[in-house]
Formats: structure tokens, C-alpha cells, sequence
């Protein structure tokens, strides 16, 4: 038996009319994924800051949401202005010192490297030590050729980044100032009350998710920063060379840059080794080994923990979450993957919820019996 399905032109081409529509919505969505995630790392930026914002607004005389949102910025820009002071004098001290005895370590490997001569003359040496020499000098070529592409390329992707951030902060400071009368004009077009309540608590709910995933992020950041600082305390009385000082700008350091999600807390951390290492080698290894051990537990165990009780999301979800958008979207992906992931749990839900209720409806006797008479009656 065959069975033959008649289609019109009309509905053919608009078949593949609307596939070719999609194709392109795809492909023009990805060609912008990186104006996307900006603006996305913005509008993240701009509801974590909603709240101390809003407060700060009810205080003013004229309640004033302008001067609220230059507040809140000069606050924060207040608060990176510190930790720079403490970040930057330390390193430009160790860096120093580390300058100044440069020259003793130098002569202490030349007085290496012949007493190394003497014992290769011995053994019959000399050939493997010339090639070694000779591949050295090869790779240190190689490397002098590409270092300055690699300064430019750099320079380019500093200055980009430095773009991209003011970008970013510029859009959060106008969805600050006209986010809450967009939410209100949105509001008002809705003619059914109980569906208006229904989406404004689904929008609710995805806003706690965005501020508790700021709130959880600041929290395991804090946790990084004054545990290493603590630990850089300890070695302070282990080894004589290493100052006590430290501590506070180790905090400053793994703090700031363990917001970062994925590589962050590793730069902090290899940051505070290269300062560590500047006083005294042993110090340093001690405080990488430390370091690399927090970091599994962070990662495996506190970070997931948190971030998992503030956002509702298991710790594989939040793992997962935060795989792939640092795949596929890089450094920033990583940023807005573990709200985004919070986000689509709250609409799949509520959506299963919906779904639920209708069944609930449909099941009651009541109901079974008015679609029956309507059945009978068409």
C-alpha cells in the first residue's frame, strides 16, 4: 500500500524559507558571540550591582538612580584602586631585589659551570656538552625571532582586553540607570494580571540566581585569598628571608584574581610563587606545592560546594557549566556560564511545573467529564 503526500509550492518554499532563516540566525548568532558574551558579562555586572545600587538610591535626597550608579562606581573603582596599591609596590620590590642579586647568582653558575667543564674534560664529555650548547643557541634563536611577534601580539591583546572592559562597564552603567524603567514599561503590557505575577516571579527567580552566584564566587575568592595569606604568614617564620609583609598583598592578589573562574586562582597563584621565590627558592616551591594541593580542594570540594548550595545545581552541573563555556566562548564564557546554567534551571522548571499542573488539571473528574460533553456535543 502506498501512501502519496501532495505538498504545495507555497508550502515547500516556505519550508525551506524559515530552514535558511534559522541557518542564518545560527551563523549570524555565532559570528557575534563575542558582542554577545560582552554584553551578557554587562547585563551580569549590571544585576549584581542592581542591589547595592537601589539602596544606595532610597538614601538620596532625590532618589536619585544616576547618582546612585556613579556611587556604586566610584566605590568599586575605589576598591580596585586599593588592591592595586597593594599589589603593584610589592612586586616592584621583589623585583628589585631580585635585580640586585642577580649578579651573585651569576657568578655563583659561572663557578658551576667550571667546575662542570672540568668534570666533562674528564669523562670525555665535551662532544654531548657542545650539542647541547649548539641546541641551545638554536632554541634561544627561534625564541628571539618570535618575541617580538609575540610582544605585539601582547600589547594588542591588552589593549583589547582594556577595550572591552570599559565596554562592558559602560553598558552595565546604562542598564543600571534605565534597566528599572524598562522592567516597568515591560510590565504594563500585559493585560492578564495572573500571568504578569507568574513571569515576574520566574524573573525574580532568575535574578537571585545571578546575585547568589556573585555572592558565592566573592565568598570562595575570600576563602583562596586568606588562606594564602595565612600560609605566607606561616613561612614568614620558617624562613627568615620572607617577609611578613607579604601576606597582606598575597591576600590582595589571590582575591582579585580568583574571581577569574578556571585560570585565575593559578595565575594568583604562580604570581605569589615568582614573589615567594624572589626571597627564597625553598619558600616559593613550599608555597606552589600548597597552592596546587588548595586548588584541587577548591575546585573538587569548596568551589562546587558554594556555588552549588547558592545557585540550587549540583557540583557536576556547575563543572560542567563551566567546561563548556570556557570551550566555546574562552576566559569570558567562563565567566557567565555557571549563572547561565542557573537561569535555564529555573525555566526548566518552571516549565515542568506548568506542565505538571495542566496534567493535575486534566486528571480531575470534573475536567474528564466537561471535555466529554463537549466531545459529544461537537
Amino acid at each position: 500500500m502506498k501512501v502519496q503526500i501532495a505538498i504545495d509550492t507555497r508550502t515547500f518554499v516556505r519550508f525551506w524559507l524559515v530552514l535558511l532563516a534559522f541557518v542564518l540566525g545560527i551563523f549570524a548568532i555565532y559570528s557575534a558571540k563575542s558582542a554577545l558574551v560582552l554584553i551578557l558579562i554587562a547585563l551580569f555586572l549590571a544585576l549584581a550591582l542592581n542591589t547595592p545600587v537601589t539602596h544606595i538610591a532610597q538614601r538620596l535626597p532625590g532618589k536619585s538612580r544616576i547618582g546612585a550608579t556613579a556611587i556604586a562606581y566610584v566605590i568599586v573603582l575605589a576598591i580596585l584602586a586599593v588592591v592595586i596599591f597593594l599589589v603593584i609596590p610589592p612586586i616592584a620590590l621583589q623585583t628589585g631585589r631580585f635585580i640586585n642579586s642577580t649578579p651573585d647568582l651569576i657568578d655563583d653558575l659561572s663557578k658551576q659551570w667550571k667546575e662542570f667543564g672540568t668534570f666533562a674534560t674528564q669523562y670525555n664529555l665535551q662532544v654531548q656538552l657542545s650539542q647541547m650548547i649548539e641546541s641551545a643557541k638554536n632554541s634561544l634563536q627561534t625564541f628571539a625571532v618570535g618575541f617580538g611577534q609575540n610582544i605585539l601580539g601582547g600589547i594588542g591583546s591588552f589593549f583589547a582586553t582594556i577595550f572591552s572592559s570599559v565596554l562592558a562597564l559602560t553598558l552595565a552603567f546604562f542598564m543600571l540607570i534605565e534597566g528599572p524603567g524598562w522592567m516597568r514599561r515591560i510590565w504594563e503590557l500585559y493585560t492578564d494580571e495572573a500571568k504578569m505575577q507568574s513571569h515576574r516571579r520566574v524573573f525574580n527567580k532568575m535574578y537571585n540566581v545571578v546575585t547568589g552566584y556573585v555572592i558565592g564566587q566573592l565568598t570562595v575568592s575570600a576563602l583562596g585569598g586568606v588562606f594564602s595569606g595565612l600560609f605566607v604568614f606561616l613561612l614568614s617564620f620558617i624562613f627568615p628571608q620572607v617577609s611578613a609583609n607579604l601576606a597582606f598583598p598575597t591576600v590582595a592578589i589571590v582575591f582579585t584574581l580568583s574571581l577569574i573562574p578556571m585560570f585565575g586562582a593559578t595565575i594568583a597563584g604562580l604570581l605569589v610563587g615568582l614573589l615567594l621565590i624572589a626571597n627564597n627558592l625553598v619558600a616559593g616551591i613550599v608555597y606552589v606545592v600548597y597552592f596546587i594541593i588548595y586548588q584541587q580542594i577548591e575546585n573538587n570540594f569548596i568551589s562546587p560546594a558554594i556555588q552549588s548550595k547558592r545557585l540550587e545545581l549540583s557540583p557536576l552541573i556547575v563543572l560542567g557549566a563551566v567546561t563548556i563555556g570556557t570551550y566555546v566562548f574562552g576566559l569570558a564564557g567562563g565567566i557567565i556560564s555557571i549563572p547561565i546554567a542557573g537561569i535555564i534551571k529555573v525555566l526548566v522548571e518552571e516549565y515542568l511545573d506548568y506542565r505538571n499542573e495542566i496534567h493535575q488539571e486534566n486528571s480531575k473528574p470534573l475536567t474528564k467529564l466537561v471535555r466529554k460533553l463537549k466531545g459529544e456535543n461537537e
